[in-house]
């Protein structure tokens, strides 16, 4: 039987990680089987093996996926003349609330990535760390601790903000609640002169 070369198995590789990423933001850990995985994925049980050992390293590796690619668009948009507002305003809207699949994966999994593997949480702490980061050097202040600090507080708004927004049933309040955000973010930042980069 012939095997697989390289290229095709980081090709099968991503694709695992891509549909890992939709399927446990919307179905969150514990309501994704390696099963529902692997066939979201086009592919078998038994191929699972050959890329992942367990299913905590799937979400491991499939957490540090997703947080870098949220990493590299907020890095590209702040290249871009973007603003930690502009930011803001695109996470707590109704299109990221509604396609949970589509957007952060702090406000899809965080609640079940806090009662995870170490293996899971040490993959997070690490992925957050770096948008920490990466906010701070554009949230302002002169001193470190201070855009360090405004950075977490955003990050703990906006992220707070989208799992209650998600969490209502009516409409109204959905929207009253990521307006609020928006405004509690933003009275954070008013406080924050910009660095550069």
């Amino acid at each position: 039987m012939a095997r697989y070369d390289e290229a095709h198995k980081a090709q099968t590789r991503r694709r695992i990680l891509d549909t890992a990423g939709r399927r446990l933001k919307r179905s969150g850990i514990d309501g994704s089987g390696v099963s529902a995985l692997m066939s979201d994925a086009g592919l078998t049980n038994g191929a699972f093996y050959a890329h992942f050992g367990s299913k905590d390293q799937l979400v491991a590796v499939t957490v540090t996926d997703q947080l870098t690619a949220q990493e590299e668009a907020l890095r590209s948009l702040l290249s871009d003349d973007g603003s930690l507002q502009t930011f803001v305003e695109e996470y707590l809207s109704c299109d990221h609330r509604d396609h949970p699949d589509q957007g952060c994966p702090s406000a899809a999994l965080l609640d079940e990535i806090g009662r995870s593997s170490t293996e899971i949480r040490s993959a997070y702490t690490e992925g957050i760390a770096g948008i920490i980061e990466l906010v701070a050097s554009h949230a302002g202040a002169n001193e470190s601790a201070s855009a360090r600090s405004t950075a977490i507080g955003l990050i703990a708004v906006l992220v707070g903000t989208m799992q209650l927004a998600r969490a209502v049933t009516d409409e109204q309040l959905s929207a009253e609640i990521l307006a609020s955000g928006i405004a509690s973010a933003g009275r954070l930042l008013e406080h924050a002169e910009p660095n550069s980069p």
